[in-house]
């Protein structure tokens, strides 16, 4: 009988000590995020896996590229934030080196080559990303239009008389603002994405204060208790 006991309770600690180690290892699994892809026709050169954990630029991890272009990294992550691939080519050219992409637990795949790196790289797997290219794109053209308006403003092979420029600068003024209603309303419409609280800090953080409160208060609690939720609830505390 007393056999039998000690048996049972060495079955009863090592269920335990299963069940403990299966539920740390899907943790773990939850929060880690595998960068892999390849740079087309990339011969030689460092890769570096890059995040701003606070307001410093970190390097998580780096890797020699050579022969086939392939790359991967792992990483643990405690919630959804922007990374860097960083390619130091060794050509003296600092131009089309760093993708930014909104990086999530799960399998990311970045596909470029190595003489376009960030201007044409494909990015799948990320769903917040996705929703940052979306929100880019509208963005990039009301931007283009305002330097369009502002070129012609101040070009000097036609120069306008004061009335034309300051049409042109007024108008230039109003496309300025309905990119600011579109990064807020675009926030408060994705307020259960992790894009939300990021654009409220980067990208709308000297609007009036009453926008960033609204779109700090829709935010579902678990975007909330992200690192941009986190960040911008301390940015409206101080």
């Amino acid at each position: 009988m007393r056999h039998q006991m000690k048996k049972m309770k060495r079955i009863f600690l090592f269920s335990i000590a299963a069940i403990l180690l299966a539920s740390c290892g899907k943790d773990t699994t939850e929060k880690t995020m595998v960068v892999n892809g390849t740079i087309k026709g990339l011969k030689k050169g460092t890769l570096y896996l890059q995040h701003v954990p606070d307001s410093t630029l970190v390097v998580l991890d780096s890797l020699l590229v050579q022969g086939d272009g392939n790359f991967s990294f792992q990483t643990e992550l405690e919630s959804p934030e922007i990374f860097y691939l960083y390619l130091d080519k060794k050509d003296n050219n600092d131009i089309n080196d760093r993708i930014t992409f909104f990086g999530e637990p799960g399998n990311i795949t970045i596909n470029t080559a190595w003489n376009t790196f960030d201007t044409n790289a494909s990015i799948e797997g990320s769903e917040t990303h996705r929703k940052l290219e979306e929100y880019r794109k509208v963005m990039t053209n009301i931007n283009k239009k305002s330097l369009d308006l502002v070129q012609r403003a101040t070009a000097t092979e036609n120069p306008l008389d004061s009335l034309q420029v300051d049409s042109l600068l007024r108008m230039s003024n109003r496309n300025m603002q309905r990119g600011y209603a579109f990064a807020i309303n675009f926030a408060l419409n994705n307020k259960d994405s992790y894009i939300a609280p990021y654009i409220a800090l980067n990208e709308v953080g000297d609007a009036n204060r009453k926008y960033l409160d609204s779109i700090n208060n829709s935010l579902t609690p678990e975007v909330a208790a992200s690192k941009y939720g986190k960040a911008l609830q301390k940015y409206l505390n101080q």
